[in-house]
């Protein structure tokens, strides 16, 4: 496994957190501050660059030209801050996880990596796919333009409209969303468990 990956490494950090009734994003992980420190801090030795996105500067844990503001404020869309991302890093592929999703291994995204060589968009599945962790061309950015004009906000249309390749991977504790309270309290369990054995 060669790293650190010659790619762009974005964490997807703007969403409502409507689930989780606060910002995700700021909540106390493992030995870490907060989430979103923790899952900069263990993905940054993999990647030439890593860079968060986000609606507002609300880190103090980076530089401001490690943030990518979406300047759409109020609607809440991962399609909105893919566009943001793609006009900054064109003609390039990006891997792109969410702030949410902190077990995926190194192991998994050398892989995703490995397999969206001839695709636009290359992404994860377990029992369910998982359509934001993966490798993402910024060449479909007109896609997105385009759905953005007919106000369009599927992930899974973006895809499905796009030369993908769907990995199957067979570990759905890795790929462990959290999106709600019980949720997190399992991920804490979880690394826990994992820390400790």
């Amino acid at each position: 496994m060669k790293t650190p990956f010659e790619i762009t490494c974005v964490i997807l950090s703007g969403g409502k957190s409507s689930r989780m009734g606060e910002d995700k994003s700021f909540l106390p992980f493992s030995s870490s501050k907060t989430l979103i420190e923790y899952q900069y801090n263990r993905l940054k030795p993999y990647f030439k660059n890593i860079y968060i996105s986000s609606k507002t500067n609300k880190f103090d844990f980076i530089e401001e030209k490690c943030l990518i503001l979406d300047e759409n404020k109020d609607v809440f869309s991962p399609i909105l801050a893919l566009d943001t991302i793609f006009d900054k890093f064109k003609n390039q592929k990006i891997f792109i996880i969410t702030v949410d999703t902190p077990f995926v291994t190194i192991e998994s995204i050398s892989k995703l990596i490995e397999e969206s060589e001839n695709y636009d968009i290359c992404i994860a599945q377990t029992e369910k796919t998982h359509n934001l962790c993966g490798v993402f061309s910024s060449n479909i950015s007109l896609t997105i333009k385009n759905m953005i004009i007919n106000d369009i906000h599927k992930i899974n249309y973006l895809i499905k409209n796009n030369k993908y390749n769907i990995i199957k991977f067979h570990k759905n504790s890795e790929f462990m969303n959290l999106n709600n309270k019980d949720e997190y309290l399992e991920s804490l369990n979880y690394i826990n468990k994992t820390n400790n054995s």
